[in-house]
């Protein structure tokens, strides 16, 4: 039976964009469509250089802006469009007052790791992590079952991946992600090498981007 590999990658660094928004949309329309920094455009093409992500066989992104846009280097440089699944979106914040409230006595300032912790915590019109973990499981299901033996790309944000991870990895007392004693840092941007052999997760390897110049960055 062929392996499968899926390169699963957080986009990279965003734009600040806390001035003044002059504008009537919604926190979750804003959310989608953050755009990546300057530096942010950067890693993304230093990404895309990177060796594992020669010769891929498909491209999949969630349609944030921000995800796509790390995408299209990738892309441009294997030849290949970008597919697009709603199911690789970031968790759905919801309520913003609502989760203000719950990060008040939490001991880290990332919602997405608190999560990790309270996973069927959700504000209104928000998703819990088991919510994001379940569509993010459904959609590898159906990918791995399809592209059998291929090399795929996926890229994603923060808490969705790092809830699907919940499906392999514990969470360590630093409210960190760990794969067989490993600990998988989810920075901004990220790039995880994940083996399978039909739908069974053989290995997640976390290939070394310190050439990117990565920082921590907002989801």
């Amino acid at each position: 039976m062929e392996e499968t590999i899926i390169y699963l990658i957080r986009h990279a660094e965003t734009a600040d964009e806390n001035g003044i928004r002059n504008t009537n949309e919604d926190p979750q329309m804003i959310n989608e469509k953050e755009i990546l920094s300057v530096h942010g455009e950067e890693q993304s093409k230093r990404l895309s250089e990177n060796t594992e992500l020669n010769n891929i066989d498909i491209i999949w992104s969630s349609n944030y802006t921000r995800a796509k846009a790390t995408a299209k280097y990738i892309a441009n440089n294997n030849n290949l469009p970008i597919n697009l699944d709603s199911n690789l979106s970031e968790r759905r914040l919801g309520n913003l007052k609502e989760l203000g409230e719950f990060m008040k006595d939490k001991k880290t300032r990332d919602p997405s790791q608190e999560q990790l912790l309270y996973r069927e915590f959700k504000t209104t019109n928000g998703e819990s992590a088991e919510d994001t973990r379940e569509r993010m499981t459904k959609f590898f299901n159906r990918i791995l079952k399809e592209y059998e033996g291929k090399k795929i790309v996926v890229v994603s944000h923060g808490g969705s991946i790092k809830f699907f991870l919940l499906n392999w990895c514990e969470v360590n007392e630093d409210v960190k992600l760990v794969y067989n004693n490993t600990v998988l840092d989810i920075t901004s941007p990220c790039l995880l090498k994940m083996t399978f052999r039909a739908n069974e997760l053989i290995d997640i390897e976390q290939i070394n981007l310190e050439k990117l110049d990565i920082e921590e960055n907002k989801l």
